[in-house]
């Protein structure tokens, strides 16, 4: 079996999880500023503050910037749920954009559709390793004197015009999940250049209490804290930070020419501006003659869906595009066309570090098989 991913150990984990496990410094303590200061230091951003996981990094970032009832926030209609689910959690209403066809980014077109009297933020969404649109997104935010929440948990260490994703707005977020580029297990990032809205953010993710008098709470906060185990595990991996990079390019590359000779399927784009680093290799099922199919969707995630059953009886696990926001009871999204049919027609093959050349050509090739078999 070729799994979707497995986490690379490298081999100095072990050693720094052991030393934070035999220290005093269980909870919070040295690995995490270690974490927080390199993050940062790679990044070119003033602030980093580490958190449990990928999603309270949104969660703490829209509080930290007062977004919450009454507030709306443009969202993508194809992403992750996390964007939304936060937005609503902190009592905000999400606004549904839809997608570049290409890139299946958020479109910035639509931000400026969208955007209204109560509109506070957008939060553009980085999949799959590339970055949206920055350009035209900070051009029309600033048009409309909005917020800009990056969500950069699948983009960690892409460059936009050789800013790192989720450093180009208001404040960014990353996860460490065990997928993700680099990971603590479970954890996560906010960036910012904000020196005030990062106080404000260090003090809503330690329960709302004050540095200089302990005990004593002026807000409402909560236990976003990330420990210092799941850090110092974060800290090995950074150390690796180049050769996981590297890793990642050779990965992408060997995709790149193994399905170039294959019809059917086409990539994300990636702009010019961008320099990405993969999270998860994707392609799309298009018509033979490499253009999308039009009307109903439903018989395209059908065949999506047979190719992935098919490659799992090959021994090779895949994964679907998400779900369409509009499709799920929770969301209140309307239909959005690119956003529907990239959620019905995205696959995405096996993607980590240590994936042999050998292994990826086996895989291009029982896609190849399936493709023809189900065309």
């Amino acid at each position: 079996m070729i799994p979707w991913a497995q986490p690379k150990l490298f081999g100095n984990e072990e050693a720094l999880v052991l030393d934070a496990l035999r220290s005093a410094w269980i909870s919070g303590g040295p690995y995490v500023e270690r974490l927080e200061y390199e993050a940062a230091e790679r990044m070119g951003v003033a602030e980093a503050l580490a958190v449990s996981n990928g999603t309270t990094a949104l969660e703490l970032a829209l509080r930290g910037l007062d977004i919450g009832p009454g507030c709306e926030v443009i969202v993508p209609g194809f992403t992750f749920v996390a964007a939304a689910n936060m937005v609503m959690a902190v009592g905000a209403t999400p606004v549904y954009a839809d997608v570049d066809p290409d890139t299946w980014l958020v479109d910035a077109a639509e931000i400026d559709r969208l955007a209204g009297p109560r509109t506070k933020a957008v939060l553009p969404v980085h999949l799959y390793g590339n970055i949206a649109d920055m350009d035209a997104i900070m051009a029309v935010a600033e048009a409309h004197g909005l917020l800009v929440v990056e969500d950069a948990a699948e983009a960690a260490f892409s460059r936009h015009r050789g800013r790192c994703a989720g450093t180009i707005g208001t404040v960014g977020t990353f996860s460490l999940h065990a997928t993700k580029t680099i990971t603590s297990g479970e954890g996560g990032l906010v960036v910012t250049n904000d020196a005030e809205l990062a106080r404000r953010m260090r003090v809503l993710r330690d329960h709302g209490m004050r540095k200089d008098r302990r005990y004593w709470h002026d807000v409402v906060g909560f236990n976003f804290r990330l420990t210092n185990m799941q850090a110092a595990l974060g800290c090995a991996q950074m150390e690796k930070l180049d050769e996981i990079i590297a890793e990642r390019a050779r990965i992408h590359a060997r995709y790149r020419a193994a399905l170039a000779g294959i019809g059917g399927v086409r990539l994300q784009h990636f702009a010019e501006a961008t320099d990405p680093v993969l999270w998860a290799m994707t392609v799309q099922l298009v018509a033979d003659d490499g253009t999308p199919y039009s009307g109903d969707v439903e018989p395209v995630r059908a065949r999506r869906d047979a190719i992935m059953a098919g490659l799992l009886d090959d021994g090779i696990e895949t994964r679907p595009g998400f779900y369409a926001l509009s499709l799920m009871p929770p969301y209140d999204c309307p239909t959005l066309p690119n956003s529907l049919y990239a959620s019905a027609s995205i696959l995405s093959p096996p993607t980590f570090p240590g994936l042999e050349d050998d292994a990826i050509d086996r895989i291009c090739a029982r896609l190849a098989h399936h493709l023809q078999k189900t065309s």
